[in-house]
């Protein structure tokens, strides 16, 4: 008998305006649930004069005011540990997770109760079963279980699918190349960066990643999981499909997956999630085909309720229709683009890192590289690319750095990036989210973000 390539197939393939309804139905009850139980969301809906008696569908959504992250810091921080927002008391819940600290700052704590961790988990079912991972599969995780949330519900989810998971803990990466090669490990789950970390020394300890029986990948944590020259990388390196996923420590868990399809970009789980795109400053909707900041509501969670939740994540939503799955879920083309305060603004132009990683990872001989900014005789910002080069290409690293200094010139145009070479092994690796930029300018005026 074969098998559905649909987690859900009832609300993966629903026809858009009964998906819609569904939304809506459930943006009310989620509403009702905030108002009633979360003294945080009570507060910030009677301060807009809305309340869910307001809320009868899906196009209504837009009467409720936004929630941001620093509010809801703030509030922590007002009321530790947890805050005002969740609706459930801490004596209900069984997980703990945060996100990193910022600016110093107490990193944002979340909790779960039981139904919520369930549901964590079945998110994570819809792309991993999406994506063609099967009972049966070897799933190893490269990932280690402290109180972020990273890889902790994808675990979950493969062990409910009936998977062999194969944790990796505080394992250094030698170590971790070694066990999915002596249990013959079928998928890998990483960040991005990692994967390529985790090539580079297979490759090192002579282990032939491309003859094992590693046949996909899924990653999270990062763009480079959507960025074309970054995944066929990962995917040489490997022999095998790669997939980007995203999710967020706010919601606990997936909201977007790439299918066996692979599209470009990867599919919103709607049935669960409403995922809205709207301009940065002014938080208007955009259009299909316009990049904008992504604003999350979630219908599953209900320890602590997320309705219009800015997530600063910068996306471009696309029809359904681009991709030949059958799924109606929309799709964010290139996944998750990078983030609104991810963009560095030297000498009056904006730079994002990933539009730079694209076109490094375009060149092999590149092993690993570090966006370095510092302002020369302390008047003018400089920008340079720091790239260490991969063995067999040193010969040819001139020849190869003004090739990519010509394309970073042509595509970020006016800036003149610089292109230096750094000592082997001497930047820095990362097993979760990669920190490749390393900014020391003198701060004047307007010339940095």
């Amino acid at each position: 008998m074969s098998v559905s390539p649909y987690w859900n197939p009832k609300t993966e393939t629903m026809p858009r305006d009964q998906l819609r309804a569904l939304q809506g139905h459930r943006l009310k009850k989620a509403v009702e649930r905030a108002y009633h139980t979360s003294a945080f969301h009570k507060r910030l809906f009677d301060e807009a004069g809305v309340g869910p008696h307001d809320i009868n569908g899906i196009d209504d959504i837009v009467r409720l005011p936004f929630t941001t992250r620093d509010a809801w810091m703030d509030n922590q921080a007002d009321n530790p540990p947890f805050g005002e927002m969740a609706a459930v008391s801490s004596d209900e819940a069984i997980r703990y997770h945060t996100t990193s600290g910022t600016s110093g700052r107490t990193p944002l704590r979340v909790l779960d109760t039981r139904t919520d961790w369930k549901w964590v988990s079945e998110m994570w079912c819809y792309g991993f079963h999406g994506f063609g991972v099967r009972p049966g599969d070897k799933v190893f995780f490269a990932f280690s279980y402290g109180t972020f949330i990273g890889f902790w519900g994808a675990h979950y989810g493969t062990e409910k699918m009936g998977c062999l998971v194969l944790p990796s803990g505080n394992m250094n990466t030698a170590n971790r190349v070694q066990l999915i090669d002596e249990l013959g490990a079928t998928v890998v789950c990483a960040t991005p960066t990692y994967a390529l970390r985790l090539g580079q020394e297979a490759e090192n300890m002579g282990v032939d990643l491309p003859k094992g029986p590693v046949s996909r990948l899924i990653l999270s944590g990062e763009p480079a999981g959507s960025i074309p020259a970054s995944k066929r990388l990962v995917e040489e390196q490997w022999g095998a499909k790669a997939a980007d996923t995203a999710g967020m420590t706010e919601i606990g868990t997936i909201m977007m997956f790439e299918c066996e399809h692979q599209p470009g970009g990867t599919h919103i789980i709607e049935d669960h999630f409403i995922e809205e795109v709207v301009n940065p400053d002014t938080g208007e909707p955009v259009d299909y085909g316009e990049q904008g900041e992504r604003v999350v509501t979630s219908f599953g969670r209900t320890a602590i309720p997320l309705v219009r939740y800015r997530s600063r994540d910068l996306v471009m939503k696309v029809p359904h229709t681009g991709c030949a799955c059958g799924r109606t879920f929309d799709i964010y083309d290139g996944g998750i683009r990078g983030r609104v305060d991810d963009m560095l603004l030297v000498r009056g132009t904006n730079v994002y890192p990933r539009a730079i990683e694209a076109i490094v990872r375009e060149y092999p001989g590149v092993d690993e590289f570090q966006i370095y900014l510092w302002t020369k005789d302390g008047i003018r910002d400089e920008i340079a690319v720091r790239c260490e080069v991969r063995d067999g290409y040193e010969d040819q690293w001139d020849a190869v750095a003004k090739r990519v200094q010509a394309d970073l010139s042509h595509n970020i145009e006016g800036l003149g990036i610089h292109v230096q070479r750094a000592e082997a092994g001497s930047l820095p690796r990362f097993e979760l989210k990669a920190k490749r930029v390393l900014d020391e300018r003198v701060v004047k005026g307007a010339s940095r973000v």
